[in-house]
């Protein structure tokens, strides 16, 4: 019997990344904040197995992606890529994102880096949640130095229509992290969000460590955005209304 060599890239080792979020709008009123948390570089197919008495404090859930039916979080992005007309062959994925923390998760933005079988970069997939229960993806072809352009088609803030485009730079985590999303509207740039962080080892000594500075992330999260949305509106900013959001084909 003849042997033949995997020719696949080794599974992503799970890693921690320390980060910083930034918010900046402008126009007619300015706003700006930053605070800390912290994200998980993943293989999906191989999620980080944590002891018992942590496994409360980091969950990858299938039910908190995509459509939130699929056996697996892979089985997932598998669905809706193929539904793009994309077939990984197989190929690793990296994914970044909050996990369920305490019982509770809520990722504004989690990215997956797909890879065909020989390990060459294929597309990235942004996968956005609003503070409405609603969910929508992205399928973005970055360049050479990780830029993608995508129309918007997803109601996120209040304070925005569903208009416009994004310029996003995504690319791959190393050492650090820095993904950039730019909103593009009427020959503007009224709002950028920016993610920085430095890659930590997925360690049980690592994770309490950021648990000790920010005990609930997901928690804080999802009420940094509403406390700063109330502010907002508090300064006069008009509310858009939101539309209806079909569920996007390869959602299941």
């Amino acid at each position: 019997m003849r042997l033949v060599a995997d020719t696949r890239p080794p599974r992503t080792t799970a890693a921690l990344y320390d980060c910083v979020v930034s918010h900046a709008r402008t126009g007619r009123v300015r706003h700006s904040f930053r605070h800390r948390t912290f994200l998980w570089l993943i293989d999906p197919d191989d999620p980080p197995r944590l002891p018992r008495p942590l496994r409360a404090a980091a969950r990858f859930d299938p039910r908190d992606h995509f459509g939130g039916h699929a056996p697996t979080i892979r089985a997932a992005l598998d669905d809706y890529l193929a539904a793009q007309g994309v077939d990984l062959g197989g190929g690793r994925v990296r994914m970044l994102t909050g996990a369920r923390v305490w019982g509770y998760v809520f990722n504004p933005i989690t990215l997956y880096w797909c890879h065909d079988a020989e390990g060459a970069p294929v597309c990235v997939v942004a996968e956005v949640h609003n503070t409405y229960g609603q969910r929508h993806c992205y399928l973005l072809r970055p360049d050479d130095d990780g830029y993608a352009d995508v129309a918007k088609d997803f109601y996120v803030s209040p304070f925005f229509p569903v208009d416009g485009a994004y310029r996003m730079r995504v690319p791959e985590p190393a050492a650090a992290l820095s993904v950039t999303v730019r909103l593009r509207l009427d020959g503007d740039v009224p709002f950028t969000a920016v993610l920085t962080g430095e890659r930590r080892g997925a360690t049980p000594g690592a994770l309490l460590r950021l648990l000790a500075r920010n005990p609930w992330p997901t928690a804080k999260v999802s009420a940094d955005i509403r406390r700063h949305g109330v502010r907002l509106f508090l300064r006069g900013l008009p509310v858009h209304a939101r539309p209806a959001h079909p569920t996007q084909e390869g959602l299941r």
